[in-house]
């Protein structure tokens, strides 16, 4: 993976939150789920295309209408973020869905299970005692 310029970050990071704030307040689409966020923005550094990752808390079916929303939508979110940011050229959006949050969530989850089914506390996996004097 290339490494970003310092003004490409800049530019990836304003996008970002620039697209949470749209999505968040502006689209009406009943399509998209309120818990949708923007989990990262990756602009070509040509300023033509832009992939952003969004990841949606709900099922299947919510996950797909969420991004059939955006992908309807996505025109109008270009022409606001021409308004809102002052970029040389206004990327074309791509939106991809992220399960990343999702796969973290699940393996906390098991890791938790393992953890409760050994019926050991913290203490006693560290191997330290306590010394009681009387």
């Amino acid at each position: 993976m290339k490494k970003n310029s310092i003004k490409n970050t800049r530019i990836n990071m304003e996008v970002q939150k620039e697209l949470s704030m749209l999505i968040s307040r502006e689209i009406k689409d009943p399509r998209i789920n309120p818990m949708t966020s923007i989990v990262h923005v990756e602009v070509a550094p040509d300023l033509k295309t832009a992939k952003v990752y969004i990841s949606v808390l709900g099922d299947e079916q919510s996950k797909k209408d969420t991004l059939a929303g955006l992908k309807r939508a996505s025109s109008f979110i270009r022409g606001q973020l021409a308004k809102n940011l002052n970029l040389r050229y206004t990327p074309e959006l791509t939106f991809v869905l992220d399960s990343s949050i999702e796969y973290g969530v699940h393996m906390s989850r098991l890791i938790d299970e393992v953890n409760a089914g050994s019926g050991q506390t913290q203490d006693e996996q560290t191997g330290e005692t306590e010394d009681k004097e009387d």
